[in-house]
């Protein structure tokens, strides 16, 4: 794929296989963004990308990466610097939820976690913000969630934290350069994400507590999230940086779920 010219925007998803990614990835696209889209694996996110290209040619691409290793980022990077002259949008959507709680988590889930929810995000806008600062220009969109706030299983929910403590920090440090770095907070929503390791009578039950406990009465769907996404990607939301955005219909209200 030959480099793109700077008369089109260009975003990068990561995550980009999951339901929200895919929501993400159709979304900036129909926005006519060229899309980048990162995964770990080619199951879902290669009939994505062929479909984004079979509804314009040439306009997006799919980068495998497990990024748990930051050698694996890394590559990436080179990978992206040898095919693309900008980069103007990084959506840090990939997500580890290996679920314990603070009496019986694994030092070695916990370090995996960090690594793709927290670590990689963290290195990604390292290394892409060189093609922000050089464009004085950019947007980071960092999807968290609504349990941030509200607790949840201890590892995930500190990771979510961390996350936003990024966004505040980085949206300080790269203000001078125009870039505005914001998160998203979705609710709970179906999605193999959220359905592993449950079955669908526990699942049904958590839904089924969060919409009681949720104002407007229904669970998120990624396409909510992917609309947030493409109106911070946009030159609307250019005054606007270190959000967390809740996208849970007022979900952020209530504490967390219960079981």
């Amino acid at each position: 794929m030959p480099n793109k010219s700077s008369s089109t925007q260009i975003a990068l998803v990561t995550g980009a296989g999951g339901e929200i990614g895919q929501a993400l990835c159709r979304r900036l696209h129909k926005d006519g963004f060229q899309i980048i889209a990162v995964d770990i694996s080619a199951k879902v996110a290669q009939g994505l990308v062929d479909e984004l290209n079979h509804a314009r040619e040439d306009s997006a691409d799919l980068i495998l990466a497990d990024l748990g290793n930051h050698h694996a980022i890394e590559d990436l990077i080179e990978e992206i610097q040898s095919k693309y002259t900008q980069v103007d949008v990084l959506v840090n959507n990939a997500a580890l939820n290996l679920r314990g709680s603070i009496l019986d988590f694994q030092v070695e889930d916990w370090d995996k976690m960090f690594a793709v929810n927290l670590r990689a995000p963290a290195l990604l806008s390292q290394k892409l913000s060189k093609y922000f600062i050089q464009q004085n220009s950019g947007r980071i969109i960092n999807i968290v969630s609504r349990c941030w706030v509200a607790g949840g299983p201890p590892a995930y929910v500190s990771c979510k934290a961390g996350l936003v403590g990024l966004t505040r920090s980085m949206a300080r440090e790269l203000a001078p350069y125009n870039v505005t770095v914001n998160a998203i907070a979705p609710g709970i929503l179906p999605s193999a994400f959220t359905l592993d390791g449950r079955d669908m009578d526990e699942f049904n039950k958590i839904a089924a507590n969060a919409i009681q406990d949720t104002p407007i009465k229904r669970l998120t769907t990624p396409e909510d999230v992917a609309n947030t996404a493409a109106f911070l990607a946009s030159e609307d939301s250019s005054f606007i940086t270190a959000e967390v955005i809740h996208v849970c219909g007022g979900g952020q209200l209530a504490p967390f779920g219960r079981k």
